[in-house]
């Protein structure tokens, strides 16, 4: 239950639709739920907003499978599952209504919210091959409700392919540029972009980035006002923080 939820129960307890019985059964009081491999945080959404979310790396699919089902029991009616393998989408996708994307390794189970962020996100790459990190970002902010633009091969080394797109960047209320190599994007589009900016460093590139470090730093010591820096091919974080930016 998140917060906009619950508001809406208890309007709907002050109208008399729902007893306040039946409001404390879908509070609960229990702040988390022990599941003896995971402790579910009941009560994320009521304090964040935001319903916790499934980190799918390193997690058997009967463990995604169980912290799944628990929370659709606690009346999540969306849950975002990231860096979740094929073999654990097929098997949760025998349970419950699940809609798996291959490239970002994302799962949503149930259906996505209404959009009713404050503007649009846009998502630009520079290049094809941070796509992957950029459906990671785009995914996760439509699940918490924002319209969502994406920009995918705009990078610098044709930045009249980035030039084309002038309207949209200008009235993008919350802008995310994902790009590895030398990580210039998020410096270009933070110097003609007056909001703000989530740069996302992709381990993208020749032996030299290092994994995503020459980026991450190239990010970091960005000129351009207004560029804040999510840690290398963090996609997730990048969407979660532009949601949260959108729904001021």
């Amino acid at each position: 239950m998140d917060k906009r939820q619950l508001q809406e129960l208890l309007v709907q307890v002050s109208q008399g639709k729902v007893s306040p019985q039946e409001a404390v059964l879908q509070i609960r009081t229990q702040p988390y739920k022990d599941m003896g491999f995971a402790k579910l945080d009941t009560h994320r959404g009521v304090r964040q907003g935001a319903s916790e979310v499934i980190y799918g790396a390193g997690k058997t699919r009967e463990q995604i499978l169980g912290i799944a089902q628990e929370m659709v029991r606690e009346r999540e009616k969306t849950v975002l599952i990231t860096r979740m393998s094929r073999e654990a989408a097929d098997y949760v996708g025998e349970k419950l209504p699940l809609t798996y994307d291959e490239a970002s390794r994302i799962g949503i189970v149930g259906s996505l919210p209404p959009k009713d962020g404050k503007g649009r996100i846009v998502v630009a790459t520079g290049g094809t091959s941070d796509i992957p990190v950029a459906e990671e970002a785009a995914l996760t902010a439509e699940v918490y409700g924002n319209e969502v633009l994406r920009l995918y091969d705009v990078g610098i080394a044709g930045i009249h392919r980035l030039m084309s797109h002038m309207e949209d960047i200008m009235s993008a209320r919350v802008i995310i540029a994902i790009a590895g190599m030398e990580g210039a994007l998020a410096s270009v589009i933070g110097g003609m972009a007056d909001c703000p900016v989530i740069a996302v460093p992709t381990s993208v590139g020749y032996g030299a980035n290092f994994g995503g470090l020459s980026a991450l730093l190239s990010m970091l010591n960005s000129c351009a006002s207004g560029v804040s820096v999510v840690n290398i091919d963090n996609g997730f974080g990048a969407g979660y923080l532009a949601s949260m930016i959108n729904h001021l």
